[in-house]
């Protein structure tokens, strides 16, 4: 019985055969996007999905160290306080380290040179921290979560100790560090995984649909100010002012194709062009020049436009897959930092689908986010995978202890 019970025998297929499958059509995806780009610049045309290939390698094999690892290693306070400081440490280096090994996108910073690789963006790390951080934080608590209710999460007597007590100030400071970038779509995205990790935690549910229904509101209120303004939001003499630019595409992109609304419109076009079954694998039109961030932010459009409305839907159908598989394993959980752990990578990848998507077809100002395991994006790509591998290990944790249990029983009914 004890060979039967190794981990290796109980790997989630159904978690892992999506992965792949995604990792595989971000390839094929990264290869047929980034050409165009590196051949205009006299580059060789494999350059994109060599790098993209690297970091797919490094994901695999993190994946299995992750998957062999004991879950008790994972949730150490010292790993994670000791992982906090490098993170904030690479974040600050990105934002105000020399141009030489820093740089910037679309007035933002946040990326880190590394020669014969690429770049490293440590955003992507902080986002899979906080559901580490958070899932490890909250499974401590759960005693005290269950007899004090909200007020265990935000404990403090003033308004500053509700604010940075705790778990908080790790965080705010991790967000607050993004925002200065200045990158408002992995911002948002942070933010959205603490609402999403406190709601997850114990609390009453009476409290997380009420914040709930306020954030909602207020978004609304934003999408209203947005409309009565035409996007003109932040003054001119502000240099993030140039984030104007996405809320006026958002508003009407056709109202200045040359300029703001260059990228939506294109997407759009990109979109229509593809039809139901879409022009052909590599035969798009709008990756040559046309669409800019083809093969990053704009991944999506591009496939519509190769593979067509069914081809878009398949691959979203596969990543939904994916995100549901993950999110039943924290919802059937019986250990509360596994069942976090779970539901805060389900919704990483939730967020970061509807923020790429969303932005790509107007729905949302666009942000600047990536489309998981497809855009070009070694960090992304490789964040995302430990996201995976947690819950691979997780998944199997929890079948492991589940049969060791049964049999247990069984014996004990025998004798």
């Amino acid at each position: 019985m004890k060979e039967g019970l190794k981990k290796t025998n109980f790997l989630d297929y159904s978690i892992l055969i999506p992965y792949l499958l995604m990792s595989a059509i971000g390839i094929i995806m990264v290869f047929s996007t980034s050409v165009p780009y590196q051949i205009s610049h006299g580059l060789s045309p494999y350059r994109s999905v060599i790098n993209q290939a690297v970091f797919m390698l490094l994901s695999f094999v993190a994946i299995s160290v992750i998957y062999r690892m004991k879950l008790k290693a994972l949730k150490s306070q010292k790993l994670l306080g000791f992982l906090f400081f490098v993170l904030l440490a690479l974040l600050i280096f990105a934002r105000v380290g020399p141009k030489l090994i820093t740089t910037g996108n679309g007035g933002t910073h946040g990326w880190i040179i590394i020669p014969g690789i690429g770049s490293i963006q440590p955003a992507e790390l902080a986002k899979i921290f906080i559901v580490w951080y958070l899932a490890s934080v909250f499974s401590s608590k759960q005693d005290e979560i269950g007899k004090k209710d909200i007020h265990e999460i935000f404990k403090g007597k003033s308004i500053v100790q509700k604010l940075l007590g705790g778990w908080r100030l790790p965080i705010l400071s991790l967000i607050l560090i993004e925002l200065i970038m200045p990158d408002i779509g992995n911002s948002t995205i942070m933010a959205a995984i603490v609402f999403v990790m406190v709601g997850a935690s114990g609390i009453s549910w009476r409290w997380f649909s009420g914040y709930g229904k306020i954030i909602l509101a207020a978004i609304l209120a934003f999408i209203g100010v947005l409309y009565a303004t035409g996007g003109n939001i932040i003054p001119t003499f502000l240099r993030i002012s140039y984030i104007n630019k996405r809320f006026i595409a958002f508003i009407n992109p056709f109202s200045d194709l040359a300029n703001s609304g260059h990228q939506l419109a294109n997407s759009y076009y990109a979109i229509a062009n593809g039809g139901w079954i879409g022009r052909g694998l590599g035969n798009s039109i709008e990756k040559n020049g046309f669409l800019p961030e083809a093969q990053t932010d704009f991944v999506f459009p591009i496939i519509m436009e190769e593979l067509g409305i069914i081809g878009g839907i398949l691959v979203l159908g596969i990543l939904f897959f994916l995100i549901i598989r993950i999110l039943l394993v924290g919802i059937r959980a019986r250990n509360s930092f596994n069942s976090l752990m779970a539901i805060g990578v389900s919704s990483l990848l939730l967020l970061q689908v509807f923020i790429n998507v969303g932005g790509a077809i107007g729905v949302i100002p666009e942000t600047g986010v990536t489309f998981p395991f497809v855009s070009q994006g070694g960090s992304s790509f490789l964040v995302l995978s430990l996201g995976v591998a947690f819950v691979l290990n997780i998944s199997a944790d929890e079948k492991r202890r589940e049969i060791t249990e049964l049999t247990g029983q069984y014996q004990v009914v025998k004798q």
